[in-house]
């Protein structure tokens, strides 16, 4: 111990060097920066070196200082006690104690050894708390700014794996990110087991897409070669078709689809073919985006395809049927849908398909189409994370490929909910009452009633209800009339009647109560009650009330008089109504579902315009060419013609312009178009396309456009990944306004410059 006394000037400094405690690892600004509450001040470690080291001489073994109150022990730790201190309490999880030494050995030496920081990376990392992944995350960022060699591959793996299961995706995809800068590429196994993990959330399915197309981009055009022998590390981290699965898939159940079929554009570039199931995952996509030509070009090899699952067919069929409807293709959708009927019902005539059904009975074996299962939770489907040591002994990566499965089959069964238009039950694919509504709207809306009459009429004959009540005709007509539309309903009635099939009484007798209630349908209601007649058909006695009603409302008493006595020569029972009266109200047994879901369908609003799908298909077709002015064409036609253009529409142009690269005068030209169409119409943004407005503005060095940008997205609550914006100022515009303001400069000019620095300052470099 060394005692010097309170007299000397320097003695004061030192003691209070070494009691403030050690300086922030590393600066706010920095690029990786993670606010975890560290320890510290903001005192630099060039100071307190020079208050320390010219003045005292300090042992490995402390100093002791006497000033007038006293004496003050100060241990001055030595580096490797630091070390070793770091070491003992993650052993022990004392992680707090190891975060505080660690400090110190910053403070003290810089950063400890390789095996040290591994240590404590892994540590805080197997803790699965979300402040010690973020101080474990802090030390990683650090190290890579300071001292890189001292990084393992296998950590940081660790952390990135730990940081994708706690949901916190943002952290994960940059330590991935780091990695690759250190050019210790991780094996497409474990950054696939990782990708899976953060694809379980929305945010983390959009960083999953960016993160594909990044490393992608490194195996484009074949630029890399394989017969290198240097080049096998790089080639290991290659995506491959299980890759692209993960990340699909959940860009589908998230709904970013316009990413998506990027992603499915860069699979051959980089030489990845895909799976049989990931044919399924193609025909999702396309049917979203509006690819009525592509989803058509997979039919042939999902029908050739081997391996697919009953439920895989169901998707895809489901899938035909929703483009079929986007784009007003009614006749190909009917003759799907009868196809479908034609078929159920020959299988059901056939002795296998009633001997497969009687061995479930016995068996009490039923096929549903989708479960739910416990494993809501991404962290449910593994019941514990690897611990460090576990994990580094599967060099293979097997256990974190397994888990990347099992929580793939989760996304796939959150697809498939999503599947509404098609049901399957032992084998035999049928259309749901959704399907049927969907249907029977674009037809009313196209006012092809002798079409959707054609139709029921041919579903009637292939499709056999228990009762007659009950058929999807007597629940369409009796949806058109709790819907106002009793014409259409009257000549659906008519059809029916000229083609043979025959309806119940509760059809009349709601189509004359409906006519009775408007009070202007005197012709209409004597044609009906003709046709009533003719068909046999009894009314039931509340029927005869409203009708006889309607006679006095008219003063029509002889109609009246003639309808009492008809009433009572017939003696009907006033209970009859009561099966009218459950239909009309829109009940919710599955007899009546199919009205059900009709009326809702009407009710809702939903409007489709098949012709903007079709203009942005050719809008698509030139953007993917290059041909920028045709794409203008075509979106000047689409404007004449009285379509409006939605955000498919803006973002195939946006993302052509991005890869043209230097046109991002026509970006802001879009972009002010966009605004007037938000205030105006229906238009809504969404996060892909406001993103790739944003990099295009960022990489164009239009700042005060890219503020106005974040601005919405901010106020609309859409993630930002600030890191990838933060990347392409450093190697675009890292020397931009770097010096003192011009003393004269226009008011454009100080804007742009006020913009830029508002754009640093978002991104965390100032």
């Amino acid at each position: 111990m060394l005692c010097v006394g309170s007299s000397r000037y320097y003695s004061s400094h030192a003691v209070s060097s070494l009691l403030v405690g050690p300086r922030r690892l590393f600066a706010r600004d920095s690029p990786h920066y993670v606010d975890s509450k560290c320890h510290g001040t903001n005192q630099s470690r060039d100071n307190s070196t020079k208050i320390l080291k010219p003045e005292l001489n300090i042992g490995s073994c402390g100093a002791c200082f006497s000033t007038v109150t006293g004496t003050i022990l100060v241990q001055a730790h030595d580096p490797s006690q630091l070390a070793l201190e770091i070491e003992n309490a993650i052993d022990q999880q004392r992680f707090d104690d190891a975060w505080r030494a660690y400090e110190k050995h910053v403070h003290m030496d810089g950063l400890p050894r390789k095996s040290v920081l591994s240590k404590l990376i892994t540590g805080l990392a197997e803790s699965c708390d979300p402040h010690r992944l973020k101080q474990s995350y802090n030390v990683v960022s650090h190290a890579f700014e300071e001292k890189q060699e001292l990084l393992d591959k296998e950590p940081l793996i660790y952390l990135s794996l730990s940081l994708a299961r706690c949901a916190l995706p943002n952290l994960a995809i940059n330590v991935v990110r780091t990695l690759v800068k250190m050019e210790a590429y991780p094996p497409v196994a474990a950054w696939s087991a990782i990708l899976a993990h953060m694809c379980q959330t929305n945010t983390g399915a959009f960083l999953g897409a960016d993160l594909v197309m990044e490393l992608g981009y490194l195996f484009q055009n074949n630029r890399i070669d394989p017969r290198k022998k240097s080049n096998r590390p790089l080639l290991s981290m290659k995506p491959n078709s299980f890759t692209f699965n993960i990340v699909l898939t959940a860009s589908l159940v998230f709904g970013t689809t316009r990413k998506a079929e990027q992603l499915l554009e860069l699979m051959p570039r980089i030489g990845v073919k895909p799976e049989v199931n990931l044919l399924i995952v193609m025909a999702h996509i396309y049917e979203r985006n509006g690819r009525r030509d592509e989803i058509q070009k997979l039919k042939r090899h999902v029908d050739e395809a081997c391996g697919l699952s009953e439920s895989e067919f169901r998707q895809f069929y489901d899938c035909l049927l929703s483009c079929h409807l986007k784009f007003g293709h009614l006749d190909h959708a009917v003759d799907m849908v009868l196809d479908m009927l034609r078929k159920g019902k020959n299988a059901k005539r056939s002795l296998e398909a009633a001997k497969a059904v009687l061995e479930a009975v016995e068996n009490r074996k039923f096929y549903f189409p989708y479960e739910k299962t416990d494993a809501e939770n991404p962290c449910s489907s593994n019941s514990q994370m690897l611990s460090y040591s576990s994990f580094f002994k599967d060099n293979s990566f097997a256990r974190l490929e397994l888990d990347a499965r099992e929580l793939v089959r989760l996304l796939t069964d959150k697809l498939q909910e999503q599947v509404g238009l098609v049901k399957s039950e032992h084998g035999i694919l049928h259309p749901t009452e959704t399907m049927y509504a969907k249907l029977v709207k674009a037809f009313l809306e196209a006012d092809k009633i002798s079409a959707l009459a054609s139709f029921l009429v041919k579903a009637s004959k292939e499709d056999s209800p228990v009762s007659v009540e009950s058929s999807f005709v007597v629940q369409v007509i009796n949806a058109c009339i709790s819907l106002g539309l009793l014409e259409q309903a009257h000549d659906l009635l008519d059809e029916m009647r000229f083609s043979g099939i025959r309806v119940g009484s509760s059809i009349y007798s709601s189509l004359l109560k409906a006519y009775c209630k408007e009070g202007q349908h005197e012709d209409d209601i004597t044609a009906l009650l003709k046709d009533a007649q003719q068909a046999g058909i009894q009314l039931d006695a509340s029927c005869y009330e409203d009708l006889i009603q309607s006679r006095v409302n008219h003063s029509n008493t002889t109609g009246a008089l003639h309808l009492f006595k008809e009433l009572k020569n017939l003696n009907v029972l006033k209970a009859g109504h009561k099966e009218f009266q459950r239909l009309v109200q829109g009940s919710d047994d599955n007899e009546a579902a199919l009205m059900t879901k009709l009326v809702e369908e009407v009710r809702s609003g939903h409007m489709v315009d098949h012709a903007v799908h079709e203009w942005n298909n050719v809008i698509h077709f030139f953007c993917k060419k290059r041909l920028m002015h045709d794409a203008h064409r075509a979106l000047n036609k689409m404007r004449s013609s009285g379509h409006v253009p939605n955000a498919q529409t803006f973002h195939s142009l946006i993302t052509a312009y991005a890869a043209i690269g230097g046109k991002y005068v026509e970006v802001t030209d879009l972009w002010g178009e966009m605004k007037l169409l938000a205030s105006s119409s229906s238009m809504k943004f969404d996060q892909e396309l406001l993103d790739s407005l944003l990099y295009c503005f960022v990489r164009g060095g239009f700042f005060l456009r890219a503020m106005e940008v974040i601005e919405m997205m901010e106020k609309r609550e859409m993630f930002i990944d600030k890191y990838k914006y933060k990347s392409l100022w450093l190697k675009y515009h890292r020397t931009l306004y770097k010096g003192k303001a011009p003393k004269v400069q226009t008011e454009a000019q100080l804007k742009r410059r006020e913009a830029a620095i508002n754009f640093k300052k978002w991104i965390g470099l100032t």
